[in-house]
């Protein structure tokens, strides 16, 4: 057996360690899901929601534990731990809230011949593993976690070995929901035993949450499967923003900057790029340069602390590298560094930084960063900013910031970049924000597959056509 270590982000010390299961234990572990995935997906729906019900109401009894317990797994300032728990819950219930309509049967009722009776039922996949990140643990799992579990899965969970206490916690929380045993397990893994699984006859789909380079082994792996094994794929983003000439540059500097440096910037649909028009560009960068020496660095489990590590050293050592790469080729860095005493070589403490004079010759304009950086580019038109916003290899979300209240026009305006726009989400003068109700969904090499809205049911179970001739004599 192999043994995982958690190390806290801040200071570098080992946190929590967990134990890899045998392959053959792995093995006996998937057996068990394969059979309570079919006891479970006799149970009326009506209980499953209701069981659904009351996991809310177990972590609502966790919200004060967890906060800090997930500070000194991944990083993030304890002050703001408690929104990631709001979040869980405004998710999982209206997941719930939705269920029974995303799942009833499909009537054909109003084309059906005399004679025929035709519907379309939704049934379940049956056995899901979801693998989960580290930076959003609670919010990404619940995507998966709650809509494949009510529509009748049973769910094998594997949480990233920087945060393992998260699944714990949604484990727990079940349990003592009422949901039986075996219908969520939790998974403590290696990436060879996490192939296995995907490869695992009984296993029937994956949900993947991570980098690129990651997804693109999960998604070959699951087609070499014997039973192509299906996968749903979030990844990565280099998400844009464009500042039109009558925005309201107070407001939209305020949220850009909180955009790309919430959660030090580790976030899939972080701002990483702004693109300005000219006519504003040099106000704009004064404000988002203002805001962004007034950010805190420090030690996350302080409450005085608004920007924590990130989540490694090696994650330090790219982001940096990515910064001096880029003053290299030409870009100018606008914040002195020395302004965040906490942001040394050697650890985890990364200063927030805005930059100008850059371009799409530069990584830090065109490669993931995922860290607290943002590129600043000049741009002459809408037409310029759309052409530079798709010059990507990702797709995730993009916002618009533009005052549609005060002029029509801009509406208008507003709608081009919604018909042209390359990404899953456009945005209108907000950003990086996940709405349950709507549909979370990337393109290019953001990923495949669609979570969240009632779309995120459909994705976790599989249409089954009923076709009935009722009379037969002529």
């Amino acid at each position: 057996m192999s043994i995982q270590t958690t190390i806290s982000p801040h200071n570098q010390q080992p946190y929590v360690s967990r134990t890899h299961p045998l392959p053959q234990d792995l093995d006996a572990t998937i057996q068990k899901a394969a059979a309570a995935q079919k006891e479970w997906a006799a149970v009326p729906l009506e209980k499953r929601i209701a069981i659904g019900r009351q996991f809310t109401k177990e972590i609502e009894a966790m919200k004060e534990d967890i906060p800090l317990e997930l500070t000194l797994q991944m990083g993030r300032p304890v002050s703001q731990g408690a929104g990631e728990v709001r979040g869980l819950l405004e998710r999982s219930n209206y997941l719930l809230d939705i269920a029974a309509s995303s799942l009833a049967d499909v009537s054909l009722a109003d084309t059906d011949k005399p004679g025929f009776k035709r519907y379309i039922k939704r049934v379940p996949l049956g056995v899901v593993f979801v693998i989960a990140p580290w930076n959003f643990p609670y919010l990404t799992t619940v995507n998966s976690v709650i809509p494949a579990i009510i529509a009748g899965n049973a769910v094998l969970l594997k949480p990233s070995p920087q945060t393992p206490i998260t699944a714990e916690r949604f484990a727990i929380a079940l349990t003592r929901a009422g949901l039986p045993e075996n219908v969520l397990q939790v998974l403590h893994l290696s990436p060879e035993l996490a192939s296995n699984v995907i490869k695992h006859p009984s296993v029937n789909f994956v949900s993947f949450t991570g980098s690129v380079a990651v997804g693109r082994v999960i998604a070959e792996t699951a087609a070499k499967a014997d039973g192509f094994t299906g996968s749903a794929l979030e990844l990565g983003g280099k998400d844009p923003a464009y500042v039109a000439p009558d925005a309201d540059l107070d407001y939209t500097a305020a949220e850009l900057v909180d955009g790309a440096f919430f959660n030090s910037g580790q976030s899939c649909c972080a701002i990483e790029r702004i693109y300005v028009h000219e006519a504003v560009y040099e106000q704009f960068v004064a404000k988002v340069v203002d805001i962004t020496k007034k950010y805190r660095l420090g030690d996350p489990t302080s409450a005085e602390t608004n920007l924590g590590p990130v989540v490694s050293l090696a994650s330090a050592e790219k982001i940096r590298k990515q910064v001096a790469d880029a003053v290299k080729q030409g870009a100018k860095v606008l914040v002195p560094e020395d302004l965040f005493a906490a942001a040394q070589a050697g650890t985890a403490f990364v200063a927030p930084q805005v930059l100008v004079d850059v371009d799409h010759t530069m990584d830090v304009m065109t490669e993931e960063t995922f860290g607290p950086v943002i590129g600043i580019q000049k741009v002459k038109s809408d037409d310029e900013a759309i052409a530079l916003m798709n010059d990507s290899r990702y797709g995730l979300t993009a916002s618009v910031w533009t005052n549609v209240e005060a002029n029509l026009a801009s509406e208008e305006t507003f709608l081009k970049f919604v018909d042209k726009l390359e990404t899953g989400t456009v945005f209108l003068n907000r950003c990086d924000y996940l709405d349950p109700a709507l549909s979370w969904v990337g393109v290019k090499n953001s990923g495949r597959g669609v979570s969240l809205s009632k779309f995120g049911y459909d994705q976790l179970t599989r249409p089954k056509s009923v076709h009935m001739k009722i009379k037969t004599s002529t």
